[in-house]
């Protein structure tokens, strides 16, 4: 008998390595078809790293190719019929975006179009994709709701994910695509994006050199543990948005709904290494924002979600990962 299939896109990336991790323990009876294009953003070693113990679960396949590949894309669905797509693959950060714009267009823009193709083509029971806290933009008001308005995105970046909601909503309306976005808020922990901040400050208080903190240490952000983030995806894999308004289509965030403080965080890392870090001191970034905090009320209410991890065990987890990993 043919087994039922879950497609997970970036599954070679931070969020998605552990949710295709957790879908192949967990639902043995589905084959975890993880896809990933293994650019070089960053380090392309972690991510193989990451497939290679994808590669020991006997349920996962991994599917090389670029979201833009529309041709690739479009035989994938017509082979793999998924009953699911969980959507995580994305070309992501802030500041990178002021610098590649274009990576943005064609990961974010034209791979999402492509992916909401595949699920009109070959209907599937719901789609679940990466949306960010990051389209929030220069908001004020916190907790952050997804009632709030989200016209002023601060970064490419943010506009991209804006874009996707907005593309999601129309084919959800247009062609009854039960689709779900989810607004992460800063994950962190093991087999993380170096390109995070408390990545980077991790490796450079190892290695004795400096920090950049950004508005002189004065952020908050709802740093949420990556176990939390799958849990949350997972509860909300059967939930199948009913059609209201014309559009089987609902957007949650996924955050800590705790922000902390950037200094507090530095203080937690310090403390799990054993060093002090050297901070340098540097305005506020162009793209940047204050804070987040994120309003989970509605995903609480749907799937009884709550975040269990506090930041100081998920950052003594991280720091147990990266000298393992390391070798520091």
């Amino acid at each position: 008998m043919t087994k039922n299939t879950i497609l997970v896109t970036g599954a070679a990336g931070f969020i998605g390595f552990h949710l295709a991790m957790r879908l192949c323990s967990e639902f043995p009876q589905y084959r975890i078809v993880g896809l990933d294009n293994l650019n070089a953003y960053y380090d392309p070693s972690l991510k193989e790293g990451r497939l290679a113990l994808l590669g020991n679960q006997s349920n996962f396949h991994f599917v090389k190719m670029d979201l833009a590949d529309r041709t690739g894309l479009s035989s994938l669905f017509e082979m793999e019929q998924p009953e699911f797509v969980l959507h995580l693959a994305a070309q992501a950060g802030v500041r990178y975006s002021i610098e590649n714009p274009h990576a943005y267009i064609d990961s974010n823009i034209v791979g999402f179009l492509n992916i909401l193709e595949g699920c009109r083509h070959h209907p599937v029971r719901h789609l679940l994709y990466a949306s960010s806290s990051s389209v929030y933009g220069a908001n004020t008001k916190v907790p952050f709701s997804v009632e709030d308005r989200v016209d002023h995105p601060v970064s490419l970046y943010a506009a991209t994910k804006k874009s996707n909601e907005l593309m999601a909503h129309s084919y959800s309306h247009l062609y009854g695509i039960p689709a779900t976005g989810l607004r992460f808020f800063t994950v962190y922990g093991p087999w993380g994006r170096p390109d995070m901040a408390y990545f980077k400050f991790t490796q450079a208080i190892y290695q004795k050199k400096a920090i950049d903190v950004y508005n002189f240490g004065d952020m908050k952000r709802d740093f949420t543990y990556i176990d939390d983030i799958v849990e949350g995806i997972v509860r909300l894999m059967p939930k199948t948005p009913a059609p209201q308004s014309g559009s089987a289509h609902r957007i949650y965030n996924i955050g800590n709904n705790q922000p902390e403080d950037l200094m507090e965080m530095i203080s937690l890392l310090e403390k799990e290494i054993g060093l002090e870090a050297m901070r340098n001191l540097l305005p506020m970034q162009p793209g940047d924002v204050y804070a987040t905090f994120a309003d989970i009320e509605d995903l609480t209410a749907l799937t009884g979600f709550k975040p269990s991890t506090s930041l100081e065990d998920g950052l003594h987890r991280f720091v147990v990962w990266y000298k393992e990993y390391y070798k520091v």
